[in-house]
């Protein structure tokens, strides 16, 4: 199915940003597709004319970004072992962080979505972000192969895999920071995130807080990795504060 001029100009642009220039076009334009926008447009196109959705490629590409993702760490940190490298595979496949990193390169934009997921914010959803970076990644593979793949995920991913590398498994500090203050408060924990440096190479800092209390401090190459290392340093002060109290054997009787 053709595509306004428009939306052609947005899906060239973003493969640029992700490094591919796809010899087929129709691939790159299948992988942006969402379910709504081909329910929409199939009503009355042609038959033979027919949009895809890019629920298939979106399944080739959870599969592509598995392999590359551990290709990567496996060159990149060998010192790692097959727990630390499950770790960081899960880390970076997660909803979030595919989300993040879909944002980072301005995909949400380019996407072809139905008139009711843009009303509704489609273009900046977690799991419609994530889907649709997977499906990218698959057309990248079918258009060029591993090797290409490999660089797309590298140019997309690339931090984000060295920082979960550095520490494996991380990624759960911002969930347990999340159960213990939910056990404990009553609340959710909130993260406070600042950034310096040039453009290119972005220092974070973050911080995270109970109600309006900093709890820890983090810094990182990418906002989720300074939140990871503030929830680390929270959850260890929240464990420690817990510790220093007195039990009930140790407490001073009253009356």
């Amino acid at each position: 199915m053709e595509i306004a001029v428009a939306e052609r100009a947005s899906h060239d642009s973003f493969a640029e940003r992700v490094g591919h220039h796809f010899t087929d076009a129709s691939l790159l334009t299948e992988a942006l597709s969402h379910r709504s926008w081909c329910h929409e447009h199939n009503g009355a196109a042609d038959p033979d004319h027919r949009a895809t959705s890019n629920e298939r490629l979106e399944f080739l590409g959870d599969a592509v970004l598995g392999l590359c993702v551990c290709e990567v760490a496996m060159t990149n940190s060998p010192e790692l072992g097959p727990g630390e490298l499950s770790a960081v595979r899960s880390a970076i496949v997660s909803a979030e962080a595919l989300a993040d990193a879909a944002r980072d390169c301005g995909l949400g934009p380019a996407l072809l979505l139905g008139r009711g997921e843009v009303a509704t914010g489609g273009a900046d959803k977690a799991s419609i972000l994530a889907d649709a970076l997977e499906a990218v990644l698959g057309a990248v593979y079918l258009d060029g192969g591993l090797d290409a793949a490999r660089s797309a995920v590298q140019r997309l991913l690339g931090p984000r895999i060295a920082e979960a590398a550095v520490e494996p498994g991380a990624g759960e500090a911002k969930t347990r920071f999340q159960e213990l203050v939910a056990r404990r408060y009553g609340t959710e924990p909130t993260y406070e995130v600042l950034s310096s440096g040039p453009a290119h190479s972005p220092r974070f800092v973050a911080e995270a807080r109970i109600n309006a209390d900093v709890w820890g401090r983090g810094e990182g190459l990418t906002k989720r990795a300074a939140e990871r290392r503030a929830a680390q340093a929270a959850c260890l002060r929240l464990i420690k504060d817990r510790s220093d109290r007195p039990t009930i054997a140790e407490e001073p009787a009253h009356g």
